[in-house]
């Protein structure tokens, strides 16, 4: 496979009413570069925008002040994925018709096995409510509009526990689509009617493939630590944490090692929706796919505390799974030079000045 553009396969991979289904899957952003917006991209900020008008006119007045909130509010930026109160119109506070206008929102920057995630993670939520009680909470997820549908700058987010998806439209022809942060506790379900789900498991595989597959001198490379980190370092506000990618970089993989690493991006940029995934690729192309490093830190031995994430310019996708017996995984795919849109934001601030 030529590696100067990157070719994955596209393959698949607090009111409690009905659970989500049973579904597995994972997670991201996606920009276009501000000046060479495509029709596909136009066209994308169009669906959202009528889907979130759409939306918004399901909702009576009350309902409306709690979901829309100032684009620059300093809340916009203030995502994170632990239990908390958040802002916004939570799930369990819809009617039917209000919770389908939410779904028909987030249904035009996901792709099925996107949506299945939302799912997967308030399923696990009614897991740990069965366990821990009613503070866990399924229809603890709330959706929050930033700006006027369609006026650039605008945009929205869907966040809860374990979840956190943050999309911007900060100018005609750009959306962005992170931070996107995914969790899953447990990792693997060990008991009841969803015994065996493991709904961030298809990486884990993945990447433990990679892994194997390595010569003794990639290995020694790849591993940063002989012990996991306990969480990703790219949370809320630690970005920088990461400092210069390590690991082992790209450009020493043989094509089915690389194939690998394409289909572990899959796993995340997979479940955009075709035209916004497609954007997100070429970015990731544009970086330098060579250029990435991929990193391994903890046990390699299947159940004990683990740690890999994939790091470029620009791109990092982090994936811990230590907490609570190694069955507890934060997941996240930022794009460190444009998270919530911000690189276009300031171009499109520069051209158009905001008072």
């Amino acid at each position: 496979m030529p590696h100067d553009g990157w070719h994955p396969h596209d393959d698949e991979t607090r009111h409690h009413h009905s659970p989500p289904t049973r579904r597995a899957v994972l997670v991201a952003t996606t920009l276009l570069p501000f000046g060479a917006a495509s029709a596909q991209s136009v066209d994308a900020g169009q669906r959202i925008a009528d889907a979130a008008d759409h939306f918004l006119g399901t909702l009576d007045d009350g309902q409306r002040k709690k979901a829309l909130i100032a684009f620059d509010s300093g809340n916009r930026v203030d995502w994170h994925y632990v239990p908390r109160s958040r802002p916004g119109l939570g799930l369990g506070e819809m009617r039917p018709v209000q919770a389908a206008g939410a779904r028909a929102l987030f249904a035009t920057v996901l792709n099925e096995r996107g949506l299945q995630l939302l799912d997967g993670v308030r399923l696990l939520e009614a897991v740990l409510r069965e366990s821990q009680g009613s503070f866990r909470d399924p229809d603890g997820y709330y959706v929050s509009v930033f700006g006027i549908p369609g006026r650039s700058p605008w945009g929205w987010r869907f966040e809860g526990h374990h979840l956190s998806l943050n999309v911007a439209l900060p100018a005609a022809g750009h959306v962005a689509v992170t931070p996107f942060f995914a969790g899953a506790h447990p990792a693997t379900v060990r008991d009841g009617s969803h015994r065996g789900f493991r709904l961030l498991g298809p990486a884990e595989d993945i990447a433990r493939q990679l892994m194997a597959g390595l010569t003794e001198t990639q290995k020694r490379t790849a591993i940063i630590s002989q012990r996991s980190f306990g969480e990703i370092v790219a949370s809320p506000q630690r970005e920088r944490d990461l400092g210069q990618p390590r690991g082992l970089e790209l450009a020493a993989l043989d094509s089915p090692q690389r194939s690998l690493i394409e289909a572990l991006m899959d796993r995340f940029l997979g479940m955009l929706a075709p035209d916004l995934a497609a954007a997100q690729k070429r970015r990731v192309s544009d970086q330098g796919f060579t250029a990435l490093r991929f990193a391994w830190a903890g046990s390699l031995t299947p159940g004990e505390a683990h740690y890999f994430r994939i790091h470029g310019p620009a791109t990092v996708i982090e994936y811990d799974n230590t907490q609570n017996g190694a069955n507890h995984i934060h997941s996240v795919w930022r794009d460190l030079a444009a998270d919530f849109g911000n690189d276009a934001l300031a171009d499109h601030y520069r051209r158009q000045p905001h008072r």
